[in-house]
């Protein structure tokens, strides 16, 4: 005689229950973690932009080499070249080694190693630094605008002219006009033709 199924209180058949599955063991963790053995996060950025710079002033360029002259705008751009701990000649020195014109990925990432090693600066600091300094030509400093604007204001300022310069200006910092440029003389006179009042010697 066959089993009723038994009836649940909502009306619903009942079912058996069953273990916990093992799908909860494929599920991603949502917390912005990546896998065991998946690569950091700063290295894609670093990748993206060493594809960048090699690109930058070549249109001809593949974006998979880069030459000295890119990679010295980068670092400069980085920051790592500050001219005290690292400087062009020492990229220069190490980036010969490899004896070529170009570098793949691999090669440039030899080379930031041997260079940090020799320099004594710490590695993930400067692909750190690399990795976020922006797309090239990018720069956080004072804009050509701003520089442009303070040198017209300090090359306009009469206060600082020295010279035949400072004769050219009042104190309020107005021109003179021909009379700051030249030494014209007192053509005033007691009669006609008499001129240069004052600069004859008496007897």
């Amino acid at each position: 005689m066959a089993e009723k199924a038994e009836v649940t209180e909502n009306g619903g058949d009942a079912t058996p229950s069953s273990p916990p599955s093992n799908e909860v063991a494929g599920l991603k963790i949502e917390d912005g973690g990546s896998a065991p053995g998946s690569p950091a996060s700063g290295s894609g950025s670093f990748n993206a932009s060493f594809k960048a710079f090699s690109k930058f002033g070549d249109p001809k360029s593949d974006g998979k080499q880069i030459t000295l002259s890119q990679s010295d705008k980068w670092m400069k751009q980085a920051k790592v070249i500050d001219g005290k701990k690292i400087t062009t000649t020492d990229t220069g020195i190490y980036f010969k080694k490899h004896k070529s014109m170009k570098l793949g990925i691999e090669q440039y990432k030899a080379f930031i190693e041997d260079l940090a090693k020799s320099k004594r600066v710490d590695l993930d600091e400067i692909k750190n630094k690399m990795a976020n300094c922006g797309a090239p030509g990018h720069t956080s400093g004072t804009s050509a605008a701003g520089k442009a604007a303070s040198t017209v204001d300090r090359l306009t300022d009469v206060t600082k002219y020295t010279g035949s310069h400072k004769q050219r200006f009042d104190e309020t910092g107005k021109g003179k006009g021909i009379a700051g440029r030249k030494d014209l003389p007192d053509q005033s006179g007691y009669v006609q033709g008499y001129q240069n009042k004052d600069t004859y010697k008496a007897h």
